[in-house]
Formats: C-alpha cells, structure tokens, sequence
C-alpha cells in the first residue's frame, strides 16, 4: 500500500517563496521517479517537475529557473522548493510516485499566490 502525504502548500505574496513536500511509505522509493504536477481550477493537471531515480530533473518551461525539485531517498521525500512566485502559479499541487505501470497520488497541498 503506497501513501504520499504532501505538506507545505500555503497563501504568499506575489515574489515569495514555498518549499513543497512529499513523504512516501509502503513501497521501495529510491528506485522510482517522482513528480509534482498541480492542477488549477478550469484547467488540466499538468506536470510541473520530474525527477528520476538516478537524480535527473525536468521542468515544464513556465517554472525554469525559479522552482526546483529534489529528492531524500533516506527520508523517502521529494522537495519542490518554489522561488519568485507568481500568481498564476496558483493551484493544488500534487505529488506522483511512478511505480510501473501504476502512478500512485497524493492528496494535493493548496498554494495561493495573491499580486
């Protein structure tokens, strides 16, 4: 049984700051890639950031340069941390745990970004 509890969401000022976080349990996480996506209301749920097991990263171009996403293998927990926020960075974001061929979902965190 495979759990992603994600935490850190939050309401920010436009030109701040949100660390994200996701713990896994139930499964061997090391071994598998990870991603945030989010998810606004009126619009699809899109990919925001991946990382794969072996560390290498990849952003959707609207997020280059200002997020980052890591991971803890030891702790079980991927980051997302959100720099330089913008209003329409506004959504609940999700984490995803990809264990073929099945995707494993967390609950959503909420991150408000006010102008």
């Amino acid at each position: 049984q495979v759990q992603l509890v994600e935490s850190g969401g939050g309401l920010v000022q436009a030109g701040g700051s949100l660390r994200l976080s996701c713990a896994a349990s139930g499964r061997t996480f090391s071994r598998h890639a990870m991603g945030w996506f989010r998810q606004a209301p009126g619009n699809q749920r899109e990919l925001v950031a991946g990382i794969s097991s072996g560390g290498s990263t990849d952003y959707t171009d609207s997020v280059k340069g200002r997020f980052t996403i890591s991971r803890d293998n030891a702790k079980s927990t991927v980051y997302l941390q959100m720099n330089t926020l913008k209003p329409e960075d506004t959504a609940i974001y999700y984490c995803k745990l990809r264990v073929p061929p099945y995707n494993y979902w967390g609950q959503g965190t909420q991150v408000t970004v006010s102008s």
